[in-house]
């Protein structure tokens, strides 16, 4: 692929943890380049460092060793309030546990971003009904999270992390414990997003219906891609 087209560049990740007195490498040298309008599929076994990618790849972690680059950003001189900031304007999240606050409204998990962004309100609007009305789920605006099923709430967390168009979305597990019919709608959407909307989608999975619908799968095994 044309390397202008990458949106997220990794070199040589290392990331260890203490468990006790002992230290554990959770990444060995992980490298990695994800081009725009691409999905790709993150698979291992649990404990082999896919979400200590995952959290490096969305800025949430910084690396022991290693560099890298978001949408030609090198991101290892970023204070926090730089990091932050590129988190929040490029950056999209889909996780497991959908992440809604349930205090607030479909409307109001989805324009969230966009309120951290500083995005007025009439665009604000626009943008969210369009997000949701991407999803099927316009109509439930005004709902809790909590009278939806989980597939719908799913949906939401999508139209939550494609509202404000990112460069880069990081899901971990999207489709785990959604039945069939659900997990497909899921893997359609994200399809879109890469697809679509050209932007670059990195998606932990153990899910065949997921990662077989991925344009690359990686697997991770004891810290290193293979």
């Amino acid at each position: 692929m044309n390397p202008e087209s990458c949106t997220l560049r990794l070199a040589g990740l290392r990331k260890s943890y203490r468990v006790g007195e002992a230290s554990v490498e959770a990444l060995k040298g992980v490298s990695l380049d994800v081009f725009s309008g691409e999905m790709v599929a993150l698979t291992g076994p649990s404990g082999s460092g896919k979400s200590t990618l995952l959290n490096l790849c969305g800025l949430i972690d910084k690396p022991d060793a290693g560099s890298r680059e978001l949408c030609g950003t090198a991101i290892n001189g970023l204070d926090e309030i730089g990091l932050t900031g590129l988190r929040r304007e490029k950056v999209g999240f889909i996780f497991q546990g959908f992440n809604l606050v349930p205090v607030m409204t479909v409307f109001d998990n989805v324009e969230y971003p966009l309120l951290l962004l500083g995005v007025p309100a009439p665009a604000r609007r626009e943008l969210v009904m369009t997000a949701l009305q991407r999803v099927g789920l316009e109509a439930f605006a005004r709902r809790l999270p909590d009278a939806l099923s989980g597939g719908q709430r799913q949906r939401v967390a999508i139209a939550r992390a494609l509202v404000k168009s990112p460069a880069l979305v990081i899901a971990d597990e999207p489709t785990a414990n959604l039945d069939s019919t659900t997990a497909r709608q899921i893997v359609d959407l994200l399809h879109e997003l890469a697809h679509e909307r050209n932007a670059s989608v990195v998606v932990a999975t153990h899910d065949e219906r997921m990662s077989s619908h991925c344009d690359r799968v990686l697997h991770l095994i004891d810290g290193e891609l293979q």
